[in-house]
């Protein structure tokens, strides 16, 4: 809001602003126009409220000791390169003892390190190291299933005392054409295709699995699988993590029997022809996915860690939860408005689900702003361009779009999050049939159909040079091929090259923590075309930065005196790696023709 007042005898304009995070408020500003006032009181933020969060897929980051998969050490080793890139914390996809049918996301002891990785000592190091660095650390917990070669499984499967329910365990229905047969309890289909049920002949039960057969559903309603949660993340906060990336949330809980006349009730149907009764998309996961009562247990997690920085001290330790669904039930995770709190953040896809290469500048627009817009007051925004379970940014997008899109990710409020290998603009590997080892892709495809499935492309070695398998490996196989590209597309070359996707990547960091319009500053963001749009962070007296980003196939010109908060002259910081506009050259003409994909940051005067 704006009044007027006189200061020392001359009229003042007083500008009271309010801004996106920090609980709310992170800056409140009283600046005038026509006298000396000193710039606004910033608000601190805490660590994870504006940080760069990297994510590191293990198996493919580096890899130590020549077997051809990566590992803790290989990590430790290159700690250096996170304080070189401008990345303040680091999340790893899952490290613990795993039978590695779904590459660790099929848990066999919550309370080790996988041998493939490394053992706990070098766990500890790897924490000792980057806490030296001033990198934080984050594990990748999976709570919403174990392996069914993990004690709890086959305890319960056993039904030993106190863990007969820690599973989803029910009867089956006979089977009409076999009496001596049993049909799966109701129709659920497994993320991964397939009956969402298993029958066990031990206990004479199916079991539910959502994902893969060996990836057993935890029962949520048992009070002993809550407290076992519990204890899991006490001994990894206890070991110095500074929390959780929290895996598959929207699947942690199924309808209760109890509501359906004892029964798990059946799924209805989606209508959709072209799948069959075992084909994800066949049913609609009406029983199966975002229950209500899932939020309960996200926010006793929540109550859990803040006790826990209560009782221990330190850094806040953070959950940050991971879940695909409508934009309504994801803020759900933030908290609700009965005053439950939830994750710090959950992920925000929306770049990975609602955006392609075909979008436009609107389309882009719409997308930040209905995250902002539906995110509760006080809530943290992120922003997520890739990860592990999708096609690489670049494949997804376009390459001459990289450095456009690691601008606006750098750029927007809130938290900035990398998959492994966009800093330098990696894209999908080929992974032959052959050479496919992804669960998902196995499952649900075959050799004409499995790249539909297939994560493996994306989860590819990271390449460090053009030495052999990228200097990822001394292996003559590596767990997944190296990507084709890596002798004209890796981390050394960029580092000496004059420009290139890893330069901009770091002038953006370091940006990014310098200045204060982006960590306290407000935002405005708009299409000037079908193929160009700007978004301005701004905060008084302080520089405002701007970003203009032509995502359209064609070059576009546009009119910058359109572009609010932005005075000409400005100032080019930093450019796309095809741009003409050089770093510290300014422009003055304010139409402005922007090449495909080109995308500009300038820094512009205060208002």
């Amino acid at each position: 809001m704006t009044s007027t007042a006189k200061v020392l005898g001359v009229t003042a304009i007083i500008v009271v602003g309010v801004g996106l995070i920090a609980g709310g408020i992170t800056w409140a500003v009283l600046a005038t126009r026509g006298s000396d006032v000193p710039p606004p009181e910033l608000i601190p933020l805490e660590w994870w409220q504006h940080c760069t969060l990297y994510q590191i897929y293990p198996r493919s980051f580096k890899d130590s000791d020549g077997d051809g998969i990566g590992d803790l050490k290989g990590i430790i080793s290159e700690l250096p390169l996170f304080v070189e890139a401008g990345v303040d914390a680091i999340w790893m996809s899952p490290i613990f003892e795993s039978p590695m049918v779904d590459f660790g996301y099929d848990i066999s002891n919550f309370y080790n390190i996988h041998y493939e990785y490394g053992t706990m000592e070098d766990f500890r190091e790897l924490l000792k190291k980057a806490h030296e660095l001033g990198i934080k650390v984050l594990l990748d917990f999976v709570p919403n299933h174990a392996s069914n070669e993990s004690e709890y499984f086959i305890n319960s499967e056993a039904r030993v005392p106190g863990y007969e329910d820690f599973f989803v365990w029910a009867d089956g229905i006979d089977d009409p054409n076999d009496p001596t047969n049993k049909l799966p309890p109701s129709n659920w289909v497994s993320q991964f295709g397939g009956s969402a049920w298993e029958w066990s002949q031990r206990r004479q039960q199916f079991y539910l699995h959502q994902f893969a057969v060996q990836q057993a559903d935890f029962n949520f309603r048992n009070q002993a699988v809550r407290d076992e949660m519990f204890k899991i993340m006490k001994f990894w906060l206890d070991e110095g993590a500074d929390g959780f990336r929290v895996d598959a949330l929207p699947y942690l809980i199924e309808a209760d029997p109890a509501d359906h006349n004892g029964r798990y009730p059946d799924d209805p149907l989606s209508g959709r022809i072209e799948f069959e009764s075992h084909q994800l998309g066949y049913t609609i996961p009406l029983y199966t996915k975002d229950l209500i009562e899932l939020y309960d247990v996200v926010y006793e997690w929540r109550s859990f860690v803040d006790r826990y920085l209560e009782e221990s001290g330190g850094d806040t330790r953070v959950l940050f939860s991971e879940g695909y669904a409508n934009v309504s039930m994801t803020m759900l995770y933030y908290g609700n408005e009965q005053g439950s709190v939830g994750a710090h953040f959950p992920f925000n896809f929306d770049f990975i689900t609602d955006l392609s290469s075909k979008s436009t500048a609107r389309d882009f627009v719409y997308v930040i702003l209905k995250w902002l817009t539906y995110m509760p007051y006080g809530g943290v925004p992120n922003w997520v361009f890739g990860n592990h379970d999708n096609n690489r940014m670049p494949t997804r997008f376009r390459e001459s779009m990289v450095d456009g899109l690691n601008s606006l990710n750098m750029l927007l409020p809130g938290v900035a999050v990398t998959y492994q290998g966009e800093e330098i603009g990696m894209k999908d590997g080929y992974v032959s049939w052959e050479d496919t080892v992804d669960v998902e892709a196995i499952n649900r495809g075959d050799n004409e159909t499995y790249m539909l499935y297939s994560r493996d492309p994306a989860r590819t070695p990271y390449h460090w040079n053009n030495l052999t398998n990228a200097g990822f490996s001394t292996a003559e196989k590596t767990w997944l091929p190296v990507a084709e590209d890596y002798p004209v597309l890796n981390l050394a070359l960029q580092k000496v090259a004059e420009r290139s996707h890893f330069k901009v990547y770091q002038a953006l960091t370091d940006l990014r923590r310098k200045e204060r319009s982006l960590s306290h500053g407000d935002y405005s963001i708009r299409a000037l075309s079908d193929s160009t749009f700007y978004l301005v962070r701004y905060l008084p007296s302080y520089d405002t930065i701007v970003l203009v980003f032509n995502v359209a196939e064609t070059s576009d010109t546009v009119d910058l005196s359109r572009i609010p908060n932005m005075s000409l002259p400005s100032t080019v910081y930093v450019s796309s790696v095809h741009s003409t506009r050089l770093s510290g050259s300014n422009i003055s003409d304010k139409h402005l023709t922007l090449t495909a994909g080109e995308a500009i940051v300038f820094k512009s005067q205060p208002i």
